[in-house]
């Protein structure tokens, strides 16, 4: 694992890190802000965001605002990238496939299996990786915006016990039914609906077997709101199930990172408190 950038940020330091994935079969960036406690050799708990379509580990941190906040709580925050790159991992010319689109998946289908394992890479090898070089406390919380969001609720409703708690803005709640999933989906996992629904948050809450509170952060000026994120559709299903959701929508918010900033800090004093209380 190797430093590449650091820059000193409200008493922490933000930090990004490149490293050779074994899950992934390619160099992978992340970011990592370590709040002043972990610089003076606290352990804390991580904090994992997921980046939506197009980003790299970048976006967000300089574009969320996320470090006053995170180093106010103690929280350790990790950014990967979105997907696996290099000129030997498959890609498509569409924005919203391969190369900035892993849906944090573990692909099944030629040409992406060999290294879409977004999954596995964001749930096993990427904590893993930073408790070898970080004083953490072991536990962790999940969060994300559009295709992260969809990344961040379906990896906490996949893995209960994982995560202390789980948020999302702007999620692609129902990836079977809307165009981004459905492309994405079927290239990655092939035509079967099962295969779909066990990656399909709204399809996931109905057995869940672990009723982890979702809070969900919707604009309702985001141009994306009625043909690809859906939230309704998650609405519904929660009733339905009666799993805990805390669905908020803001008037005249839209998809971009200034939405994001406006309510970061709720969402980390929201994990803070869960990673606090989190056995």
């Amino acid at each position: 694992m190797e430093r590449i950038e650091h820059h000193a940020s409200f008493g922490g330091r933000q930090e990004v890190w490149r490293h050779a994935s074994s899950t992934l079969g390619c160099d992978m960036r992340l970011g990592v802000y370590l709040p002043p406690a972990a610089l003076a050799g606290q352990p804390c708990p991580v904090v994992v965001w997921l980046s939506g379509l197009t980003c790299t580990e970048q976006n967000f941190i300089t574009k969320a605002g996320a470090q006053a906040h995170a180093a106010r709580l103690g929280l350790i925050v990790v950014a990967p990238d979105t997907s696996p790159r290099g000129d030997g991992v498959a890609n498509d010319p569409g924005y919203d496939l391969g190369q900035g689109a892993g849906f944090y998946l573990n692909a099944t289908q030629a040409p992406w299996a060999p290294h879409f394992r977004m999954e596995d890479y964001v749930v096993d090898e990427l904590p893993a990786l930073v408790a070898q070089h970080v004083p953490t406390t072991g536990r962790q919380s999940i969060y994300g915006h559009s295709m992260g969001g969809h990344g961040a609720l379906t990896l906490a409703l996949r893995h209960p016990g994982r995560y202390a708690s789980v948020s999302a803005f702007s999620p692609i709640v129902a990836p079977s039914q809307v165009p981004w999933g459905q492309k994405a989906l079927r290239a990655y996992l092939g035509d079967d609906p099962a295969a779909w629904a066990a990656h399909d948050t709204v399809a996931l809450v109905a057995g869940a077997t672990e009723r982890l509170p979702l809070l969900v952060d919707q604009g309702e000026a985001d141009e994306f709101l009625a043909t690809q994120l859906k939230p309704e559709l998650l609405e519904t299903a929660c009733a339905a199930a009666g799993h805990p959701l805390t669905l908020r929508r803001h008037a005249g918010y839209d998809h971009s990172y200034y939405f994001i900033a406006s309510f970061i800090g709720e969402h980390l004093a929201h994990h803070a408190q869960a990673l606090a209380t989190a056995g």
